[in-house]
């Protein structure tokens, strides 16, 4: 069974940073972070699979987010920087336990708040 714990939000000027945290139980097959603004559609932001260190990002974010986990600490990772007013959104960690579902486990959300 997997569970998500996430942490990290919060209000941050254009062009600076922020990391989310995602605590998790049990073995993922895979896990992302997803996000979804007022008015739209959840969104993919970026997705790491069991076993390797290289994520997929949506273009929107590539070059600026970075994805990673630490299996020790049983946490994943969401690395934001030179973030834009349209990062604004409730970023949610998720996680699969099978290639055959889609992400199904979520965490309670996180809110990133971009400013000028």
């Amino acid at each position: 069974q997997v569970h998500l714990v996430e942490s990290g939000g919060g209000s941050v000027q254009a062009g600076g940073s922020l990391r989310l945290s995602c605590e998790f139980s049990g073995n993922p097959y895979s896990m992302g972070w997803f996000r979804q603004a007022p008015g739209k559609q959840r969104e993919k932001v970026a997705l790491l699979a069991s076993g390797v260190l290289n994520g997929y990002y949506v273009d929107s974010v590539k070059g600026r987010f970075r994805i990673s986990r630490n299996t020790s600490k049983k946490t994943l990772y969401l690395d934001m920087t030179n973030l834009k007013l349209e990062d604004t959104a409730l970023y949610y960690c998720a996680a699969k336990l099978s290639r055959e579902v889609d992400f199904n486990i979520w965490g309670q959300g996180t809110q990133v708040t971009v400013s000028s």
